[in-house]
């Protein structure tokens, strides 16, 4: 589990992919994984991976060809940025919302408009995925946590404080971007459940 709390902005360092999988190598840059063990979870762009190898400068991991079909890392060529976030442990704040690294689908950025300080962002989500999607409720764009201030059919409207502006690679983000969506957990199992009732 993770909270959305972007903890570094990182970079593939390499790729190797044969075949519609292989590994990836992620620069975790100023992320400190000391503690890091083979077999730890590290959500990259929300995707949680597992560390298969820790190197001088961060981890590797195996990448599925679900993983690499679903999500935007396939996309990523080296030197590409990416948020980072180590799993949460029980001695952490709930600072964000609960993220389970399992992205539920790709989205895309419709517009990004800057206010006075902070960013006014329009993400399409896939429409499957849009009546999980409500008016001050949670998402996870990325791995950011995020609230989303309204909603448009298939349009989250957000806003982007300048803290997560410089700590994620939202700044990046421009009309097209394509980024990793993954719905609040709680809605989920909201429909699940009213499904047995």
């Amino acid at each position: 589990m993770f909270t959305g709390i972007v903890k570094a902005v990182g970079q593939i360092a390499a790729k190797d992919i044969s075949q519609g999988e292989g590994r990836l190598q992620i620069d975790t840059a100023n992320l400190d994984i000391s503690s890091a063990k083979l077999g730890d979870s590290i959500a990259v762009c929300g995707c949680c991976l597992t560390v298969v190898e820790l190197t001088a400068t961060g981890f590797a991991a195996d990448v599925s060809r679900e993983t690499l079909e679903l999500t935007i890392l396939g996309g990523l060529e080296v030197g590409s940025a990416v948020n980072l976030e180590p799993a949460l442990t029980l001695q952490e704040p709930l600072g964000g919302h609960l993220v389970t690294g399992h992205i539920d689908g790709i989205g895309e950025v419709v517009s990004v408009a800057e206010n006075t300080q902070s960013i006014a962002l329009q993400v399409r989500v896939p429409e499957p995925l849009a009546r999980y999607v409500a008016k001050k409720g949670s998402i996870c764009i990325d791995g950011i946590s995020l609230t989303v201030n309204d909603v448009d059919g298939a349009v989250a409207h957000l806003t982007i404080v300048p803290h997560t502006r410089e700590q994620t690679i939202i700044a990046n983000y421009v009309s097209g971007t394509r980024v990793n969506i993954e719905v609040d957990i709680i809605a989920r199992y909201l429909e699940r459940f009213s499904q047995y009732t």
